[in-house]
């Protein structure tokens, strides 16, 4: 029994920490108050970093993804650079994070709604458009006959089902002015 007491104990004290962790549902509503901006974009660009900090520790590691698009928040063409934690910079050199988007949601090429919010500091002092809610913050889309589609993610998601990118951007747009009165 000895020998179990190291394991129970450590156990414990890990159910301990997650207890402070928690799952947000988002609405469409609630996404949009907490972010600064939501974009329909294009990857151009990706690039994982590595941060080795003397207050948050080494081998901190983001990944960076370059979107160029619209708002739709104001219609307007934005380039923005988002980013997430995980990433490798080589196959050896890198992290896993279990929130981080898929390897298929992240591809060059590929059009998404990204919802973002600027953090002065995402750790090791990085400041940076942070993809909201990691993975919870990206949505792929797809063509169809009448259009750009906005694939949902299921409830307790921002976008739970699919919607069509015009629906999708009309839902933006009166909820940011309804933020505004």
């Amino acid at each position: 029994m000895k020998l179990h007491l190291p394991i129970l104990a450590a156990s414990l004290a890990l159910a301990a920490l997650a207890g402070h962790a928690q799952i947000e549902r988002l609405s469409l509503d609630s996404m949009v108050q907490k972010t600064d901006d939501t974009l329909f974009a294009e990857i151009t660009n990706k690039q994982v970093i590595r941060i080795d900090d003397a207050k948050d520790g080494p081998e901190l590691f983001y990944t960076h993804l370059t979107l160029e698009g619209t708002s739709l928040e104001t219609g307007q063409p934005e380039t923005v650079t988002v980013t997430f934690p995980g990433g490798f910079v080589s196959e050896e050199d890198g992290v896993w994070n279990s929130e981080a988007p898929s390897d298929d949601d992240i591809k060059i090429g590929n059009h998404i709604v990204a919802f973002y919010k600027h953090l002065d500091n995402a750790g090791g002092g990085l400041a940076c458009n942070f993809l909201y809610a990691s993975h919870g913050g990206l949505f792929r889309t797809v063509e169809g006959p009448n259009g750009t589609i906005v694939m949902g993610r299921g409830e307790g998601y921002a976008i739970d089902k699919n919607i069509s990118l015009q629906d999708l951007g009309k839902a933006v747009t009166a909820l940011v002015q309804k933020e505004e009165l």
